[in-house]
């Protein structure tokens, strides 16, 4: 069985990227989205960035924002990856090829078929389809829905993910890729090192089960 890898998203300090690291997450997520509360400045992305550089895969979280704003940040960052969260189409996404993760919000009317519009990207990432929500919903949802989508591409869970329900999301899902973000806060933003550490844990205890 493939292990289960993690990202850590919405990384606001250089601690806390350093952490995610040395505990065995292979990603950690920077959001520029302004509607976040985890939104970064590109100068404090980059010093953060650096602190990882070479231990994890960096992510950036955008959100229906400029292409050229998005290939700026990145170059500046240095992201590994851009993760799309918002309603980018085909060619929108094409541009970033296959260092762009697409998000899809599962509702009631998600159709796996969409993905077939995306075919040059990294991965596909499932998150709930929150009414308001945007950019990472915090909201847990029926992970079983992306059970049967198309394994062309890695798989990654998130919404609602915390220590007490990610084995159980990974066993109904089949993810490949965890994310979580506020499952491990002590406020939006600041990730709780024991948190951390019991998610990262109850990964790979539910890999040994």
């Amino acid at each position: 069985m493939a292990r289960t890898r993690i990202k850590i998203c919405g990384v606001t300090r250089g601690r806390d990227a350093v952490r995610a690291a040395e505990l065995g997450a292979a990603f950690v997520g920077l959001n520029f989205w302004p509607g976040s509360p985890r939104c970064l400045e590109v100068e404090a992305a980059r010093r953060i960035a650096e602190r990882v550089r070479g231990q994890v895969e960096v992510v950036g979280v955008f959100v229906d924002q400029p292409a050229e704003l998005v290939q700026g940040v990145s170059d500046r960052v240095g992201l590994d990856l851009v993760q799309l969260h918002g309603e980018e189409g085909p060619a929108f996404v094409g541009r970033f090829g296959d260092r762009a993760i697409k998000v899809f919000r599962v509702g009631a009317d998600f159709d796996p078929a969409a993905l077939s519009d995306f075919p040059d990207v990294w991965g596909y990432l499932f998150d709930c389809d929150h009414p308001t929500l945007v950019g990472g919903s915090g909201v847990a949802w029926s992970y079983e829905r992306v059970a049967d989508v198309s394994r062309s591409k890695p798989v990654i869970v998130a919404g609602g993910l915390r220590p007490s329900n990610v084995a159980q999301a990974i066993a109904k899902s089949g993810a490949d890729i965890v994310d979580v973000s506020s499952g491990i806060e002590s406020q939006p933003g600041i990730k709780d090192p024991e948190s951390m550490e019991r998610f990262i844990h109850e990964v790979h205890h539910a890999e040994e089960d």
